[in-house]
């Protein structure tokens, strides 16, 4: 095992890292543009990247990125190691709790809604308004959360 734990934090920093990015860019500058667009090319960009996104090999770092936290966190409870196990703890609930969960209770459910609505109307643009509100702060929660895990940990692996 104690080889095994420099590695899924290593693994762990790096996932973390790269989804941060990816939902750093959406915060801001892709949600930005959409709004800058008519609601109904809005609409549809962000249905067509909803579509595209569970089909993409994003799903193949987002998820096995929370097998890894929660991993993380069972060694850190089953092997205590101080003030390392508390930074592992503290990265793996960044992650599962505010960018893994989150995304689950928040984002999935104001996407299915969007995918909804057809892009014409006040109807819709009403739905897109809240939508591009609501949307861009959970993921700038994401971000954060995403962001404080890579750094908790690479600090983990530093107090090892």
């Amino acid at each position: 095992m104690a080889a095994t734990l420099p590695i899924l934090l290593v693994a762990a920093a790096i996932g973390s890292g790269l989804i941060a990015g990816i939902f750093f860019a959406f915060s801001t500058f892709i949600m930005s543009a959409f709004s800058k667009i008519p609601p109904e090319q809005g609409i549809a960009a962000m249905n067509s990247i909803n579509v595209t996104i569970v089909r993409s090999p994003f799903m193949l770092l987002f998820i096995p990125v929370a097998v890894i936290c929660v991993g993380i966190a069972i060694i850190a409870f089953t092997d205590w190691r101080g003030s390392a196990s508390l930074w592992m703890i503290f990265g793996a609930a960044c992650y599962l709790i505010a960018s893994f969960v989150s995304t689950i209770v928040f984002n999935v459910p104001m996407n299915d809604a969007l995918a909804k609505v057809s892009g014409n109307g006040s109807a819709a643009a009403d739905l897109w308004n809240v939508y591009l509100r609501d949307w861009t702060w959970w993921n700038h929660v994401r971000t954060v959360a995403s962001l404080a895990s890579a750094i908790a940990f690479v600090r983990a692996l530093v107090l090892l």
